[in-house]
């Protein structure tokens, strides 16, 4: 299954082309920025029914020519991705006639320590295709913790909190980041959005998501309103997971992992409500999920 954090990681790259070649900087790779650039089809199926994707495919017109950036957002080492990342890119030379470029971009250090192999493909005499991936991992990209640097390259910004949001510096990138959002959305609300969106896909499940929303919760007044409320909703809904828990908790109702997770999950105050009522009496979280009475609504 595809998550969040795995979209973000591409994604950035579709609201922002110009991000590669200012991201490519850290990895002693000088590629002009794009003059122009237009997003493809990241469908590279084939008439046989074996479906080949590409999680972002970019078409960037720069001053030295043209080239196709194909971005790939990896989770864990995968020994099957070299031979797709192979395909990928003979694929769309062979499709579109342009030089590919391969960027596998990495939250977690020893799978960007992984994704920075050479690979040769062919007998060890003679390997008949090299494949050479830019990698952007935590080490790769420098941590952004001053507003002012911030507010000059957000994409960098919310790129850099995505790949550094298990380390220590996380808290410092956010902080300069919620202020630099704070800036931009004055100007472009709908653009803001967009990028708080992709933090929030990016940090993924970690201690640094949790952080995100305490600061933005300090002040939601220059988000537009749909987010402010969004924020706050989550808010709410945080809030009563932690009473239904704690009422089982209290009441000596066991409660496994994999309810827990449930329960903290769920985004839905109405069901929420409901559960927490069932609470006050269930003798088991069984009873609290009970179908009865749930029907229209999302648990």
């Amino acid at each position: 299954m595809v998550s969040s954090s795995h979209e973000a990681l591409h994604r950035i790259f579709q609201k922002d082309p110009g991000l590669f070649s200012r991201a490519a900087r850290n990895l002693g790779v000088a590629f002009p920025p794009p003059l122009s650039s237009s997003e493809l089809s990241t469908d590279l199926t084939e008439t046989q029914p074996l479906e080949r994707r590409v999680d972002t495919l970019l078409r960037l017109e720069t001053e030295d020519g043209s080239f196709l950036l194909a971005v790939e957002s990896q989770g864990e080492p995968d020994s099957r991705k070299p031979a797709s990342w192979a395909y990928y890119l003979s694929y769309v030379y062979a499709k579109y006639r342009v030089p590919p470029v391969l960027l596998v971009v990495c939250a977690d250090r020893g799978t960007a320590a992984w994704a920075a192999r050479q690979v040769d493909i062919g007998p060890r005499q003679w390997p008949s295709l090299t494949l050479r991936p830019l990698v952007l991992g935590p080490d790769d990209l420098p941590v952004i913790d001053s507003p002012a640097e911030a507010a000059r390259d957000i994409p960098l910004t919310v790129l850099s909190a995505a790949l550094h949001r298990r380390d220590p510096d996380a808290g410092a990138i956010l902080n300069a980041l919620a202020k630099a959002l704070k800036g931009l959305s004055a100007d472009d609300g709908d653009t803001a959005d967009t990028f708080i969106e992709l933090t929030e896909q990016g940090l993924g499940a970690t201690p640094a998501a949790d952080l995100r929303r305490h600061l933005m919760a300090v002040d939601l007044s220059f988000f537009q309103s749909q987010t402010a409320q969004k924020l706050r909703a989550e808010g709410r809904a945080e809030g009563r997971a932690k009473d239904i828990l704690l009422l089982l908790e209290h009441r000596g109702v066991e409660v496994t992992e994999e309810d827990r997770e449930r329960i903290v999950g769920c985004g839905d105050l109405d069901v929420l409500g409901l559960w927490f009522t069932r609470a006050i009496t269930a003798t088991s979280v069984a009873e609290v999920f009970a179908s009865d009475g749930e029907t229209g609504l999302a648990g």
